[in-house]
């Protein structure tokens, strides 16, 4: 959450002549509407069912930069899908960053309605590290321009 997924994947795209795939974009036109909404309508579960189509679509794409959730990668069968499309870029951010990052008007269903969300943040890094950690490469993009992240995931990708 808020580490750049979506804007650095869409950079990255460009800069490699790739097609740029952002897997909550995907879920949005399945569904009709916002992950919120679809969060506040239907709840995590069918968010998660949708999102693992979308992964299955993403992947499908040859050569794509795909943009996930941060919460996708902890279901094992889109894990698979995506280990097996190639490297897995791990973006992060330390738990103030990603606060200051969303802001207090930010509409993230995870954090709806949650009264210390600085707390939330860190629970939800602390249950997704082992899995995060088992990227291929893992960017810390605190204190980075978006430009200085796209180049380092870049070199990353281009190079090891």
């Amino acid at each position: 959450m808020a580490t750049g997924k979506s804007e650095v994947g869409r950079r990255l795209a460009r800069a490699l002549g790739r097609t740029f795939v952002d897997t909550d974009r995907l879920v949005e036109s399945t569904a009709g509407r916002s992950v919120a909404q679809l969060f506040a309508a239907e709840g995590e579960p069918a968010f998660r069912a949708l999102e693992r189509a979308a992964v299955a679509r993403a992947c499908a794409m040859p050569d794509a930069v795909i943009a996930t959730g941060g919460g996708t990668m902890m279901d094992p069968e889109s894990r698979r899908l995506l280990s097996a499309a190639g490297p897995i870029v791990c973006l992060t951010a330390s738990p103030e960053t990603i606060l200051r990052r969303v802001g207090e008007g930010a509409s993230r269903p995870l954090l709806a309605g949650v009264p210390d969300r600085l707390a939330k943040i860190r629970t939800l890094l602390a249950e997704r590290a082992t899995i995060y950690g088992a990227a291929t490469y893992t960017v810390d993009t605190t204190g980075l321009a978006v430009e200085q992240v796209v180049e380092r995931v870049r070199d990353l990708v281009e190079n090891g």
